[in-house]
């Protein structure tokens, strides 16, 4: 972050669990058990807003952090967590307005993102989105911002049908998002989109113009290499003059749009899995600590 001096970044419950084993956040690890107090659930929330303290040190935007990934199907406990991470913020002298809270992009998630974005002015940050959708249902809740995964989504067409390479713009990740860009554009949805989990350059190229990128370093080291042209290729113009059918979405429909894309409901599931999965590794390290 020092390096490439970015707008903002990010957390996850991966990049915690891989911070969290590093010298350098020992102490960071000792106060969250310290606030913990025995209990491992509040280590866990001011382990990742102190994370997210150091990273606002760096960036001059905001910080996204991530609401546990097993509420992902309960919109009140969602909600309740998002809360308690904002107050934990707040008490380490970080307003709101610097974060967004990260939630998955289920029914659940997006439902429990409008109501705090409508009664508590809370931002939110909507992730694991592969689903055209999902899109559709963040922008109609009023989220602050979405992060289509291009990656992954490349990723499940590689593994999953007989082609094993795309080219730039053939790519199915650029194709979702450069969709999902285009329909808010052309019907003026205020949610932004931030296109994340790039595997190559070409990628992050093919969606120059896209609202925001988060990219990582590896990649950002390649581009800063790299002396090619990177022409627009998204903007609000093009896009308002299209022609797209606008969609009318509801719970039922959402649902069944979502069944009946395998690919999104493959990732969709193994990145809350996955994301589960290293929860519940920070939170036994926390707890053999705290003995």
């Amino acid at each position: 972050m020092k390096k490439y001096k970015p707008t903002d970044a990010t957390t996850n419950p991966s990049l915690m669990l891989a911070a969290a084993k590093l010298p350098h956040y020992k102490s960071h690890i000792e106060k969250a058990i310290q606030y913990g107090n025995k209990k491992v659930e509040n280590a866990m929330d001011m382990l990742s807003v102190l994370l997210g303290v150091e990273i606002l040190k760096i960036v001059p935007g905001r910080v996204s952090t991530e609401v546990d990934a097993r509420l992902s199907f309960d919109k009140d406990a969602s909600v309740a967590k998002a809360l308690k991470i904002i107050q934990l913020y707040e008490e380490q002298g970080i307003c709101k307005d610097r974060i967004l809270i990260k939630l998955a992009s289920t029914w659940e998630g997006i439902q429990a993102a409008k109501i705090l974005e409508e009664k508590h002015t809370v931002h939110c940050n909507l992730t694991l989105l592969f689903n055209f959708a999902q899109a559709v249902a963040c922008a109609e809740a009023g989220v602050t911002l979405i992060s289509p995964f291009v990656g992954r989504i490349l990723d499940w067409y590689v593994a999953n049908t007989d082609k094993k390479s795309y080219s730039g713009p053939e790519d199915p990740g650029v194709i979702s998002v450069t969709k999902i860009y285009n329909y808010y554009k052309k019907y003026g949805y205020k949610t932004v989109v931030m296109g994340a989990s790039f595997r190559n350059i070409e990628e992050v190229k093919q969606l120059a113009g896209c609202d925001l990128l988060t990219i990582s370093p590896k990649l950002l080291g390649e581009l800063e290499a790299s002396n090619d042209p990177v022409p627009r290729k998204l903007s609000p113009e093009s896009a308002k003059k299209m022609q797209i059918e606008k969609i009318e979405l509801n719970e039922a429909k959402f649902r069944w749009m979502l069944n009946e894309d395998a690919m999104a409901s493959d990732k969709l599931s193994s990145g809350i899995r996955n994301f589960a999965a290293d929860s519940l590794k920070l939170e036994n390290m926390l707890k053999s600590l705290m003995k």
